[in-house]
């Protein structure tokens, strides 16, 4: 029983639920046929940090978004899935790294390459076409933590992005079986304060066995020990029918995103009857405002 719940907890991360529908992750992959304009660009000496770049049609520079894909922190890769031709559409490129996986290196490695990635881009965004000025990040699921987590590193090193995007990230470890449990529901995918979650994988110890230190890692105890600042937007979506991490997770992250600046817009919302991620965020209700919210923050020239 243990096994099969590592196994299932491996599938965690944006789209792994549909991975399977589509006849396995390999198989999910094969589905995306556009190729990036600039491949595998090294961000660092390691094998995973790699990042590619999908500019838009026209002549840049262009506004970007650094989108961090998901998989429990252990699979999953910058080309899981297409990238989003709304935003291409709307003048937006998107950069997609990788990052070493929790089954190497265990945290903060992660969150170190995320933040190199985005400052390799950052430093060479005119090389690509790139407006270094006009950036937002964007995750899903771990790609969520990952994204308000680098956003939060940039922010304290003056670099601060002009948006952050996160789709059903988890955000404070420490309270995800609470959250759960308040909601009536059994986790999926098993909880997070065992040994062989996701989460404690990445930590490297059970969130169980010190909660504090995990919740203090994590963008809601990041932001709880921050002093008020200016934060850049924020655009929030999670399903309410979400049977791996529970909404109220992105409930904690909006209240404490607002907590630090009280002026700093939070676009919140449950997608109805979604769960996590799938075929119901790539609506135009969520990818629309979406597409919206990041022409208005970056902002895209007509």
């Amino acid at each position: 029983m243990a096994g099969l719940n590592r196994m299932r907890r491996a599938l965690l991360g944006a789209g792994a639920l549909a991975a399977l529908g589509a006849g396995g992750y390999l198989g999910w992959q094969r589905l995306f046929t556009r190729q990036p304009d600039f491949a595998d660009l090294a961000y660092g000496s390691g094998e995973r940090q790699v990042l590619d770049i999908y500019l838009p049609q026209g002549s840049g520079p262009f506004p970007y978004v650094l989108e961090i894909h998901g998989g429990a922190f252990k699979i999953g890769s910058k080309t899981m899935s297409a990238p989003s031709e709304a935003l291409l559409a709307a003048g937006i490129a998107i950069v997609r790294p990788n990052y070493r996986y929790s089954s190497t290196d265990i945290w903060p490695a992660q969150g170190q390459d995320c933040l190199a990635a985005a400052q390799f881009v950052l430093d060479g965004a005119a090389s690509y076409g790139l407006d270094a000025s006009r950036f937002a990040l964007w995750g899903q699921s771990a790609g969520g933590f990952l994204a308000v987590s680098t956003a939060l590193s940039l922010i304290e090193t003056g670099r601060p992005p002009q948006a952050v995007v996160d789709f059903y990230g988890p955000m404070d470890f420490s309270t995800m079986d609470a959250d759960m449990a308040a909601l009536g529901r059994t986790a999926q995918m098993g909880q997070t304060d065992p040994a062989d979650s996701a989460e404690s994988q990445l930590l490297g110890y059970a969130v169980g066995s010190n909660p504090a230190a995990a919740k203090a890692m994590g963008p809601v105890g990041r932001l709880e020990a921050m002093a008020p600042r200016a934060l850049p937007p924020l655009f929030l979506r999670h399903g309410d029918a979400d049977p791996l991490i529970a909404h109220t997770q992105s409930e904690r992250l909006a209240a404490a995103w607002s907590r630090v600046d009280p002026q700093a817009p939070v676009d919140f919302a449950l997608v109805a009857g979604a769960g996590h991620g799938g075929g119901d965020f790539d609506t135009d209700v969520v990818m629309g405002r979406l597409t919206a919210f990041l022409r208005r923050t970056l902002p895209v020239s007509a």
